[in-house]
């Protein structure tokens, strides 16, 4: 990603939790604010009808998007309800879920972690759409080439000493594998009780090839290319090594038998995406 301007793949997904929720029945997530953050020109593109995001690579894409937001918020209620009153969301991008967090400030603190550019960028959207930051939200910038994560957080008013939740969604694809086991293992050196959801894509089997390589000659064309691609069981065995216990990955028809059965639209995701879920506190192996 060029960090001189905001992300297009972000915008992107924003415009697919919105069409999700405008044209879906029923919905996996309810996502009002998506629409809200939205470039006129998009919002144009949903006056347009169903038609321009009905073809088969974009249902798959909105399903996904649209559970991996959905996935991540059950697991931090969950969170919330064991005790948890820290969210950081990495990579934030127009995630919209702080302001329409429902728990008070008081029960759940939300930091936004991203490029202070595209913090830049989405505070602007923000402010055109007449939403007001909420309390219980801190923007915390971070310039990745200049810094690490502990080191932005630790000008926040992140308390190191309490569990956190982390999602991370819709990142690691575009990372190199170092990068990715970097911010990992700064998960895992966080208090014991914190969690991470974070979505990533496994090596492919052949039949995802040729769809893959349509999805992602589109990213590289918008400057953002994939780069790191995850096997499952190795995976787990690098998060064991950094202390972190695997609580569940699913893969696709894990994530549709969750959230997608039983529906007359046939929506469900399909591929190599799936969502990691794991927590702090195990001995490093």
């Amino acid at each position: 990603m060029d960090e001189e301007r905001p992300s297009a793949t972000a915008e992107g997904a924003a415009l697919l939790r919105a069409a999700h929720r405008l044209f879906d029945r029923p919905i996996v997530l309810d996502d009002p604010i998506a629409a809200k953050l939205l470039s006129p020109e998009r919002r144009d593109a949903l006056r347009g009808g169903l038609a321009p995001f009905d073809d088969p690579e974009r249902r798959r894409l909105r399903a996904g998007i649209a559970a991996r937001s959905r996935y991540a918020e059950d697991c931090l209620a969950e969170a919330v309800a064991r005790g948890v009153h820290q969210y950081v969301v990495l990579g934030a991008g127009l995630d919209s879920f702080a302001y329409r967090n429902p728990f008070p400030p008081d029960v759940l603190r939300v930091y936004e972690v991203d490029h202070p550019n595209t913090q830049r960028w989405k505070r602007e959207r923000l402010a055109d759409a007449g939403i007001a930051p909420p309390d219980g939200l801190e923007f915390v910038p971070v310039d990745f080439e200049r810094e690490t994560i502990a080191d932005a957080l630790g000008r926040s008013h992140l308390d190191p000493g309490a569990p956190a939740f982390v999602s991370w969604l819709g990142v690691t694809v575009y990372l190199g594998h170092d990068a990715i086991m970097r911010t990992l293992a700064w998960v895992a050196s966080l208090a014991r009780g914190s969690e991470i959801v974070f979505t990533y894509l496994a090596v492919p089997a052949s039949r995802d090839v040729r769809r893959r390589s349509a999805v992602a000659a589109r990213a590289a064309s918008l400057g953002e290319p994939w780069r790191t691609f995850l096997e499952p069981a190795t995976l787990a065995r690098e998060l064991g090594a950094l202390g972190l216990t695997v609580v569940e990955d699913l893969a696709s028809p894990d994530v549709a038998a969750r959230y997608f059965r039983d529906r007359a639209d046939g929506l469900r995701p399909d591929g190599p995406g799936r969502f990691m879920r794991a927590r702090a506190g195990a001995p490093p192996a």
